[in-house]
Parts: structure tokens; C-alpha cells; sequence
């Protein structure tokens, strides 16, 4: 069964059920509203007949003037008028019913015959019609010394309640109509959005992510139509870099084992003749193997934080001798490139619980990074110090810099700036989600022309702050 059948089935299906229980209330409310007020009128024209008769006769008139009171009586109604003695015997009849008939079995009757006023429905039984009696009792000096009753037929109210009815079940039937056509057409708006969301997302599961879904309304379905197009502008946008990765890891690749394919052939050729030759050949052959050595580092790096398999292996680390050990490490390539590289932390710095091995990795990649777009003659500043219950490292160098654009996506896999042409493009990547493992954060800020800077927070261990203070 289709969404489109289930709602449609669901709006009847609760509309039916409202409209029936309100037809059933409304029928009975009219069929109790006519009967009663057929009742209520003849209950009056008793009330008023006996109320007549107890001023102006007496209890031995009562079969004397027994065809006077029904002539008068019957004066103000169509009905059928009789009067009965006490015991419930007819006296006379509006009608002309021969007198001397019992009527004590009827329940109205007897009531009458009780002292108190009665009524009764059900069927003629010489005309097979439904009526209605009502009878009261005709008192003197305190005593029932007779029986006024009024009878009335039903068959003209029967046919008003049946019409009325009928009115009744006509609007059910109308509203339910209705309901059911607006429900077919609430239930296309709803089907026909759900129907183009599935085409645009069977079109992106066949890899077309320029599909854009239609949005109809600022309902749920138009919020998941706008999730559908950031999903798939999201999976475009990863899948350029992603093919832009494959291309730039492929050059990558492609280029140091050039190099080193180039200098085993040379060296093959003129080893012997020439030892400069050679050593100039090793070394590049070297710095080409480190240089894919790093990029297998950050591919296999890549994966296992994209998996969610890189564990940490935790110790305790002072992040200014860390930081101090890179200085030295990095002192000899910012010489060569004549940069100034000024290293220098807060005394106050507590231990942390960290893996120092992949602080260490971020460290060196951010300041390989400052190195790459420094210029000679440039500052590159590294201090730590703390702030906030935090360890912050800042890096600041007076380098290139970073636009505003390049800045919202320096940190997305496989991107590569206008500025970096080589590299996997996975580095600060690589570098946040170690960040991220580690419960603290990384924070870019840059300005073109005049520098950027790096800030990595590092949450404090409070354990190992008891221990330094114990000690």
C-alpha cells in the first residue's frame, strides 16, 4: 500500500468514525427532541382539561357530562380524546369507540389511575399505526373520579425525524466526500515532494551530485530536500578533491621516483668516474625516498583517522621541552632558508597526558608549513603558555598568508591552497583530528601579506598537576 492510500485511508478512516458518532447523536437528539415535544404539547391539553374539570364539575358529573367534556376537549386538538373512569373503563370516545372497553393495561393508565399523570408510545392495534397517549387524572375533592386521555399519531413526526434524518445523512455523506477529496489532495502535495526527493536521490546514488531536489514547502520535506542538496554538495565538493587528491598524490608519487629511476641510471652509467657524481646521486635519492616515506606516513595516517582506527598511546608530556626538541630539529632548514625560528615557553607549563609522538607530528607539519610560505628574512615565533586550564602553542609566522576563502577550507581533506601546488593536501586535516582525539582544538587565524597563525589548545591533565605539585 502507497503513502498516497495509507493517508487517504487514515484521513476517512478518522472522518468516518467523527461523522458517524456525531450522525448517531444528532438522529437520536431529534428523534428524542420530536417525541418529546409531541408529549410535552398533549401533556398540556391534559393538564389544562383536568385543571378544567376539577373547577367546574363534580365527581358525579363525570358520566353525565362525559360527551360535553370530550366535545370540549377535543376542540383544540386533531388527536383522539377519551374519557375513562377510575378503573381505566371508556366513557366516552372523540372517535366514537364504543364504551365499556378497558384500558388499565396500558401503562398510562394505570399511572392516571394512580393519581399521577402517564404516558405511552407503541402501535394501534386496529390501525397498525404508532402513537402516543397521554393520561391524566381527573380529581375532586382531592380523589381520581375519572381519566382524561389524549392520544396522538406518531406516523406525521416519524416522517419529520426520518426527513430530518435524512438531511443528517446527506451532510455526512458530504463532509466525508469532501474530506476525502481534500485528503487526496493534502496526500499528492505530500506524495509528489516524497516522489521528486526519491527521483533526485536515486539520480545522486547513480553519482549525478549536480541534482538538485525540489523544494515545495518550509515543512520537514523541504528541510530534508535542502539536507539532500548539501549532502550532495558536499559529496561534489569531496569528490573533486578526492579526484584532485588522486591526480596531486599521482604527480606526487610520479615525480621523486623520476627522480630516483633518473640517478640510478646515471649512476650506473658514470659511478666510477665521477665520486661528487655519486654522492650528489645518493643524496637525492635519499630526500626523494624521505619525501615518499611522508606522504605513505599521511596516506596511511589518512585512513586510519578516517576509519576511526588510530589509537593514541598516552604519557605523560612537557609540551615546552616537545617544543624545544622541533626547535632544534627545524633550526638547521629555517637557517638554510634564512628565517628566524624563536622558540620559548611560559615556566608555569604543567605536564599533559598525550602521545607525544603525534604532537610531535603536529608540530612539525605546522612548522614545516610556516618554513614552506616564509619568505628569507621572515620570523617564525613558537610559544607556549597557559591559559584557562588549557596548554595554547601558538606558531606565528610573517609569512604569505591566507585569504578569507582559502581560510574556511585550509582544514577539509585534499584541500590545497593557491600557494601549494605540491603536497597531499591532508596535513592540518590530519593535524585537527589529532587535536580532536586529544579533547582539544586548533584555531587558524591569518591576514594575506602579513602572516599567519596557528593556536593549538591542549587540555590539562589534573591528575598529573597533583602529582608535579606533590612532588
Amino acid at each position: 500500500m502507497s503513502i498516497q492510500q495509507r493517508l487517504v485511508g487514515s484521513y476517512l478512516a478518522v472522518i468516518l468514525a467523527t461523522v458517524c458518532i456525531l450522525e448517531v447523536i444528532l438522529i437520536t437528539s431529534v428523534n428524542y427532541y420530536y417525541h418529546y415535544n409531541v408529549e410535552r404539547a398533549l401533556m398540556n391539553q391534559a393538564e389544562i382539561s383536568a385543571s378544567f374539570f376539577q373547577q367546574y364539575f363534580s365527581e358525579e358529573e363525570v358520566n353525565e357530562q362525559a360527551e360535553r367534556l370530550v366535545r370540549a376537549f377535543s376542540q383544540h386538538t386533531s388527536g383522539q380524546v377519551q374519557i375513562l373512569d377510575a378503573a381505566g373503563h371508556m366513557i366516552q370516545d372523540s372517535f366514537g369507540a364504543r364504551s365499556g372497553i378497558s384500558f388499565i393495561k396500558y401503562a398510562d393508565v394505570q399511572q392516571a389511575s394512580g393519581g399521577a399523570a402517564g404516558t405511552w408510545r407503541g402501535v394501534d392495534g386496529d390501525t397498525n399505526e404508532n402513537i402516543v397517549a397521554v393520561s391524566y387524572p381527573l380529581q375532586s375533592k382531592g380523589k381520581t373520579v375519572g381519566i382524561v386521555r389524549f392520544i396522538s399519531s406518531l406516523t406525521g413526526t416519524i416522517e419529520a425525524i426520518r426527513y430530518v434524518s435524512g438531511l443528517i445523512i446527506v451532510a455526512g455523506v458530504l463532509v466525508v466526500l469532501i474530506v476525502a477529496m481534500l485528503s487526496l489532495f493534502i496526500s499528492r502535495t505530500i506524495t509528489n515532494s516524497i516522489k521528486e526527493l526519491t527521483k533526485a536521490a536515486e539520480q545522486m546514488a547513480d553519482g549525478n551530485f549536480s541534482v538538485r531536489a525540489k523544494k515545495y514547502y518550509r515543512d520537514e520535506l523541504g528541510t530534508l530536500a535542502d539536507t539532500m542538496n548539501a549532502m550532495a554538495s558536499r559529496i561534489s565538493r569531496n569528490d573533486q578533491h578526492k579526484n584532485e587528491f588522486i591526480s596531486s598524490v599521482s604527480h606526487e608519487i610520479r615525480t621523486p621516483l623520476t627522480n630516483i629511476k633518473g640517478w640510478t641510471v646515471t649512476l650506473k652509467a658514470d659511478a666510477a668516474r665521477d665520486e661528487a657524481l655519486v654522492t650528489e646521486g645518493l643524496d637525492i635519492i635519499e630526500s626523494e625516498t624521505d619525501r615518499l616515506a611522508q606522504l605513505v606516513d599521511e596516506l596511511l595516517d589518512f585512513s586510519k583517522l578516517d576509519n576511526g582506527r588510530l589509537e593514541l598511546v598516552r604519557s605523560s608530556v612537557h609540551v615546552p621541552e616537545l617544543i624545544q626538541q622541533i626547535g632544534i630539529l627545524m633550526a638547521p632548514r629555517a637557517a638554510r632558508l634564512g628565517i628566524r625560528l624563536d622558540i620559548y615557553a611560559d615556566s608555569d607549563i604543567p605536564k599533559i597526558t598525550a602521545d607525544e609522538n603525534r604532537l610531535r607530528q603536529v608540530f612539525i607539519n605546522l612548522l614545516d608549513n610556516s618554513l614552506k610560505f616564509t619568505d628569507a628574512g621572515g620570523t617564525i615565533v613558537v610559544h607556549a603558555e597557559v591559559c584557562h586550564r588549557e596548554v595554547m602553542i601558538h606558531i606565528q609566522d610573517t609569512g604569505c598568508g591566507i585569504t578569507e576563502e582559502e581560510l574556511k577550507l585550509v582544514l577539509q581533506k585534499f584541500y590545497k591552497g593557491k600557494n601549494s601546488p605540491t603536497g597531499s593536501g591532508l596535513g592540518l586535516s590530519i593535524c585537527q583530528e589529532i587535536m580532536r582525539l586529544h579533547h582539544g582544538r586548533m584555531a587558524i587565524d591569518s591576514e594575506p601579506g602579513a602572516g599567519t597563525t596557528v593556536r593549538i589548545y591542549l587540555p590539562i591533565n589534573e591528575q598529573i598537576i597533583d602529582r608535579e605539585e606533590a612532588k
